[in-house]
């Protein structure tokens, strides 16, 4: 009787494939780490963060964001509370100029070297753009040379040209979920048109931030999808989001990401794409606590976002930043963004 083949440990595999050579995990290899069981996780864990260690050095780039334009979305992006499709507590609004000024200006105090524009919208239109406009002069007005992103839905060649033009060096557009899992999530919009927003914004110069969002739903299966497709639009960034279920949101009765399923596609996306930058953003309190989110730093992690969100709470940016320095993780300086 011939003995079974030996199986063989994908741990292994990434070591000699990812850690050694650079070289991303395929789909069905993301899946298999995925899988892995608990008694696992610490050795995974340690993998992830000697790739991240050596592709991408020590240094944390810290984030901070704000909303300018607040719910009153008209697409129906079911996690969404600031979908206009749903009967959520969150209510369109406008922020000011001279509050944009302040927010950036406060981002800039906590050491962070980015400061995001974020608008809920399907896409900018004239008045948004000039608001953007207007608020990145003002910050600039301001002595303020923090790095400016923007997150304004999907746009038009000529959009991404004034964004250029505008100054703005980094775009973000989530992506959200696997492909195969998107039709699940919104209706009013394709995943093909976010990736032709991506492309335009890639080829125009700009850096692309495109991550999504984990516990929507999706199988593990969708998970190693989703990886393999992010590592295929090479991002520079992936902010790493976990479902915060929203009242009045088709998901408010979602149950949220357990800590180790949420570390094991931390340290599973790292693996799959060990260059890039991997932001952990919405939904860490929530899922991780304090204690996952300095596991996820020493499990892949490499980027950060301090302060609140666009409609949740988030850990003070004292506490983030003492914690980066407990871990003797440097902060990446603004000169080194430029």
């Amino acid at each position: 009787m011939t003995a079974a083949p030996e199986q063989t440990d994908v741990l292994a595999v990434a070591r000699e494939q990812v850690l050694d050579r650079g070289v991303g995990l395929g789909e069905q290899q993301v899946l298999d780490v995925l899988s892995l069981g608990d008694d696992r996780l610490p050795e995974l864990l340690a993998l992830a963060h000697e790739v991240r260690m050596r592709w991408c050095g020590p240094e944390v780039e810290v984030e901070g964001i704000v909303s300018l334009k607040t719910g009153g979305c008209p697409e129906d992006c079911h996690f969404c509370s600031q979908s206009g499709r749903f009967p959520s507590p969150v209510r369109s609004a406008w922020l000011d100029i001279p509050g944009l000024v302040k927010a950036a200006r406060q981002t800039a105090e906590t050491s962070a070297t980015e400061f995001c524009i974020v608008a809920a919208v399907r896409g900018p239109d004239r008045r948004l753009l000039s608001q953007v406009r207007e608020g990145i002069e003002a910050i600039r007005a301001d002595g303020n040379d923090i790095q400016i992103a923007c997150s304004l839905g999907m746009l038009t060649q000529e959009q991404v040209d004034e964004l250029v033009a505008m100054g703005v060096h980094r775009y973000n557009h989530n992506l959200e979920t696997a492909r195969s899992h998107f039709p699940n999530v919104v209706t009013t919009h394709s995943w093909e048109e976010r990736w032709d927003t991506l492309r335009m914004v890639r080829d125009a110069g700009m850096e692309v931030c495109c991550g999504g969002i984990i516990g929507m739903g999706e199988t593990p299966a969708q998970r190693a999808e989703f990886a393999v497709q992010l590592a295929e639009l090479e991002p520079d960034e992936v902010p790493v989001n976990f479902l915060i279920p929203q009242p009045g949101t088709p998901y408010e009765e979602y149950e949220v990401v357990e800590g180790r399923d949420a570390l094991r596609v931390v340290a599973a996306f790292r693996l799959a794409m060990p260059r890039t930058m991997l932001r952990f953003a919405g939904g860490r309190e929530l899922t991780l606590g304090d204690l996952g989110a300095e596991q996820g730093m020493l499990g892949g992690i490499n980027a950060i976002i301090v302060g609140n969100y666009l409609t949740n709470l988030g850990r003070p940016a004292s506490q983030d930043l003492a914690m980066l320095e407990e871990l003797k993780m440097p902060v990446k300086a603004l000169s080194e963004t430029l």
